[in-house]
């Protein structure tokens, strides 16, 4: 009895002929990335990897030029650790004064990250193709110099707090808002217009100008 199919009309099938086989769909070979998972890798291989790529960024910042290395791969835990850091130091209150620091650490972490989300947010505003995330990186990464002045302030104040004191404190503040300020723009500024880099660059400006004057005029009690 052959067996037609509608529409080959010319092509049958006897029964006598076994018809068996398999049908497969070709799958394409997985490569290693899509294999890969960190939760298939021991906890301290995440760990070290997470801070080699925060001490690239540092590199970056301590070597300011225009690349997207610090955009590509952005991550907040830089920006926290640094902020914590500068907090803590600017603490003026002892530990057996009736100022215990609170506030002013309250005020130093508000400030930092309310300056660095409205700097973000003008950015936005005025047509930057840079994203939140990655402009409150890039933000809160060259606050790293700054840090620096601060730890370099409270060693100075350690041997006095005369003239010359001040003078050292001076240089070295206005130096690392420089950096700051150079460090910053130098990623951000090309991912806005070019007719409103100036009004993008001023915020930042000032946000590091505060955070320079606090580390200037901090005097531990």
């Amino acid at each position: 009895i052959p067996l037609q199919f509608a529409g080959l009309a010319d092509v049958s099938i006897s029964e006598d002929i076994p018809v068996e086989g398999e049908i497969t769909v070709p799958v394409g070979a997985q490569s290693p990335e899509e294999d890969f998972s960190t939760l298939d890798e021991p906890v301290k291989d995440t760990i070290m990897r997470d801070l080699k790529a925060v001490g690239k960024k540092f590199v970056h910042v301590m070597y300011p030029k225009k690349s997207s290395a610090l955009l590509r791969d952005w991550d907040l835990w830089g920006p926290l650790v640094l902020c914590v850091s500068l907090a803590l130091m600017l603490q003026g209150g002892s530990a057996d004064s009736k100022d215990d620091g609170g506030p002013q650490f309250a005020e130093v972490f508000v400030i930092i990250w309310f300056g660095a989300v409205v700097i973000t947010l003008n950015s936005k505003l005025l047509g930057g193709t840079i994203s939140f995330f990655q402009s409150l990186c890039v933000l809160g990464y060259c606050v790293m110099p700054l840090t620096v002045a601060m730890l370099v302030c409270r060693l100075v104040l350690l041997v006095g707090a005369g003239t010359v004191s001040f003078i050292i404190r001076l240089i070295v503040v206005v130096a690392m808002f420089g950096w700051s300020t150079l460090a910053s723009t130098a990623f951000l500024a090309d991912s806005q217009p070019p007719n409103r880099k100036a009004l993008v660059v001023y915020p930042i400006f000032l946000f590091y100008f505060v955070i320079s004057w606090m580390i200037l005029t901090f005097t531990p009690q």
